[in-house]
């Protein structure tokens, strides 16, 4: 199954802006920093492997220690054909340029030694080393976003360790029947989840 994970066109609208808005990069960020994404539903924390994605995970602490995803909201739910309780579900600046900082190398899972399992957090892109500020959380086991012969597959970098029963209402909730691309039409939220704060968990 294909989820089209970057929504095709739309984030190549968003490279020259975000190229211009360029800031210089925060450090390397500390082990097992956890990050808690207060939305309009409820809590969501994820843990960051920072040690194992260092790229993907200093790029998305970026966005949180700067506000970056204040305000957003988790606005895709792309549900599996065969099983519509698994599929993925995907939050971030969606389009909003002036929030995005410019785009990171792809950090694969074959070097990074992550998988795509049920509450994986990864970054959403359209071609190889164009993820910026937008992301998605893993329902069920995808490991058809791992990186294989053939596909460099999607930069997992975290984990949810709260919070998944919330991910899965998510899942489930009313989408409209059109999309922005062939592979997302039906996968727009009816009532987007507003993430009100992003904030490092101390």
């Amino acid at each position: 199954m294909r989820f089209g994970l970057g929504w095709g066109g739309r984030i190549g609208g968003l490279l020259a802006a975000a190229l211009l808005a360029g800031a210089p990069a925060p450090t390397a960020p500390p082990a097992a920093q956890r990050v808690r994404l207060e939305t309009s539903a409820g809590p969501i924390v994820i843990e960051l492997a920072t040690r194992a994605a260092p790229l993907t995970t200093t790029n998305f602490l970026r966005y949180v220690d700067n506000g970056r995803f204040d305000g957003t909201t988790f606005y895709r739910a792309a549900r599996a054909k065969r099983d519509p309780k698994t599929g993925l579900v995907q939050g971030g600046i969606n389009t909003k340029a002036i929030r995005a900082y410019p785009p990171i190398a792809h950090e694969p899972t074959g070097r990074t030694g992550l998988h795509h399992v049920d509450g994986t957090v990864s970054m959403a892109r359209a071609s190889y080393g164009t993820a910026m500020g937008d992301f998605f959380i893993v329902v069920g086991p995808a490991p058809y976003l791992d990186e294989r012969p053939g596909s460099r597959g999607y930069a997992a970098f975290g984990k949810v360790v709260a919070g998944m029963p919330l991910v899965r209402r998510i899942l489930g909730a009313p989408t409209w029947p059109g999309g922005y691309s062939r592979e997302t039409i039906g996968q727009s939220l009816r009532e987007p989840v507003r993430i009100v704060s992003a904030r490092r968990v101390k």
